[in-house]
């Protein structure tokens, strides 16, 4: 008993100490335009601005302002928002000439926090721009999320492995409070990680570190739908846990069971609609996969801790011998389903192959897929050990592979954890293009209208986002009858090329542009306001 105990502890140990560090939480949706563009300078204040990101964000009561010249807020009311898009309406200050400062705090659609600013100007920029007061970190919570994140992988893994061999390959001569303790274990640290995680969430929101936060702020996250996600999970948990003893205890029957597993899945799901997968290029099929890659990965890493500290050890050769390949063909099983889960989600995740080396995301997955592949090389011999029949009667030898295997996983889940917070390759090219502020915003006038417009990146070769907002010379948002914009390379010979225009709202135009070739881009907006009313802008786009 104290060598199985002992063996169990250094196992736990081991799996609860991330071997990567982790990193604070990055903002995953990506601003990719705003109108007023930034640094423009406009001939009378604008009556609203609008801020486009690259996926749907939810602001933070209180923390999105417009100041005036002279400091002052200059908002009335609170954001609106749809889809991507956020609106903030704006009073005519008394004296509107001069900078404006625009500063904003939202959540994005995977659950991390998205705080910035820009300045446009009225007439001509101030001597003294107005500033923000708080200049404070977008993510205060630090590494407490990631942290979280893995001690909640690890808190299942304790959870499903125990539960499941208890419930159908246990020994009836094996004892199994081990068991039990291991997989309430396993439920403590799945209330404690969420309870962790409902914590760093509030922090990120309001922009306070975690000692500052207030009862209002921890309350405020259930309001998020992050917060209905984590209170969800709470709830699950504490019904796996009426449903449990009896499960492990070998005692419960068929309904219980299944009753048990439809509480599992549900409570595995919360983990993918509180990150990437709700703003994945296909949500449905991301959380679905995640679910799946969650339960794989919980059935053969739990059932591998079990084994080794419960079963292997004590156990008669023929009962292992009746043991061992069940959970083999489970095993195998488990892993295909990891691997293959694994595989999709990161296609949907990375965007594009160039993403797996020239960002941080894919350089992270390469890691993990590496280390994966190395275990998976030591289970394919345990495998073929059980295959021969000779793995019963050499329970050491399987016991230390196994224990190879759990150690190289608990670094694959430490990388896991980090991987979940880190923005996927998809948005990469955006993120930094952002920071590099690498794009061209201009904005266009004619007696008709005022054209603003930015395209973001500027990238030879690849698709950029051209967004376009028509107002009246007084700064309101006018409505656009038809859109015609067309690219040309006069330089090169290269014809005008018309471009599909998608309208998210009545005054704002929307394309995918590419730029084959280096040179100087012209590119054409016609606008028809109306019947009849129609006039032509052209600008120049600069491609390296």
């Amino acid at each position: 008993m104290r060598t199985r105990s002992a063996v169990l502890g250094l196992l736990l140990a081991l799996l609860g100490v991330p071997l990567v560090p982790a990193t604070p939480a990055s903002a995953h949706a990506v601003l990719l335009a705003t109108t007023p563009v930034r640094d423009a300078v406009l001939g009378s204040p604008p009556s609203e601005v609008v801020v486009t990101f690259s996926e749907p964000v939810s602001p933070v009561p209180g923390r999105v302002q417009v100041l005036g010249p002279d400091g002052r807020r200059v908002h009335t009311g609170a954001p609106s928002v749809r889809g991507t898009t956020m609106r903030i309406p704006l009073r005519v200050p008394e004296r509107p000439l001069g900078t404006y400062l625009v500063s904003y705090r939202v959540i994005s659609a995977d659950s991390h926090p998205v705080a910035g600013s820009f300045t446009y100007s009225a007439g001509a920029p101030s001597v003294s721009p107005p500033r923000v007061d708080d200049e404070a970190d977008p993510q205060p919570a630090g590494a407490l999320v990631p942290v979280a994140k893995y001690a909640g992988y690890l808190g299942l893994v304790l959870v499903v492995g125990p539960t499941l061999l208890a419930a159908t390959l246990w020994p009836r001569r094996r004892s199994r409070r081990g068991a039990a303790v291991t997989a309430y274990a396993g439920l403590a640290l799945v209330v404690a990680a969420t309870a962790a995680t409902w914590v760093g969430q509030a922090a990120d929101t309001v922009g306070a570190p975690v000692g500052e936060l207030t009862g209002a702020d921890l309350a405020a996250v259930g309001d998020s739908d992050v917060g209905v996600v984590l209170a969800v999970r709470l709830a699950v948990t504490a019904v796996a846990a009426a449903l449990l003893p009896a499960v492990v205890a070998g005692r419960a029957g068929r309904g219980r069971r299944a009753s048990l597993a439809l509480v599992g899945v549900a409570g595995l799901a919360t983990w993918p609609l509180a990150g990437h997968p709700v703003a994945s290029p296909l949500p449905p099929v991301s959380v679905a996969a995640v679910v799946v890659h969650l339960a794989a990965m919980s059935v053969w890493l739990g059932g591998l801790l079990t084994l080794v500290a419960f079963l292997l050890r004590g156990t008669h050769q023929r009962v292992l011998a009746r043991i061992l390949p069940a959970w083999s063909r489970w095993a195998t099983l488990a892993v295909g389903w990891l691997v293959v889960t694994g595989v999709g989600q990161a296609a949907l995740e990375l965007g594009r192959p160039g993403a797996l080396l020239d960002t941080g995301y894919g350089r992270l997955l390469l890691g993990k897929a590496a280390l994966l592949t190395a275990v998976l090389a030591v289970a394919a011999g345990q495998r073929r050990l059980v295959r021969r029949g000779t793995a019963a009667a050499r329970p050491g030898v399987v016991a230390r592979a196994a224990g190879v295997e759990l150690i190289a996983t608990a670094v694959v889940l430490a990388l896991t954890a980090v991987l979940v917070q880190t923005p996927p390759g998809r948005t990469a090219g955006a993120e930094a293009a952002r920071a590099a502020r690498e794009g061209v915003a201009q904005t266009l006038t004619t007696g008709l209208y005022t054209l603003q417009f930015d395209v973001y990146p500027v990238t030879l070769g690849a698709p950029n986002s051209l967004h376009a907002y028509v107002y009246t010379p007084g700064g309101e948002a006018l409505p656009v009858a038809e859109w015609t914009v067309s690219l040309a390379l006069p330089e090169a010979g290269v014809e005008p090329v018309t471009v599909p225009v998608t309208t998210p709202e009545p005054n704002h135009g929307s394309a995918e542009v590419r730029f084959p070739v280096a040179g100087q881009w012209r590119i054409r907006f016609t606008v028809r306001i109306g019947e009849l009313d129609q006039a032509t802008v052209t600008a120049m786009v600069p491609v390296r």
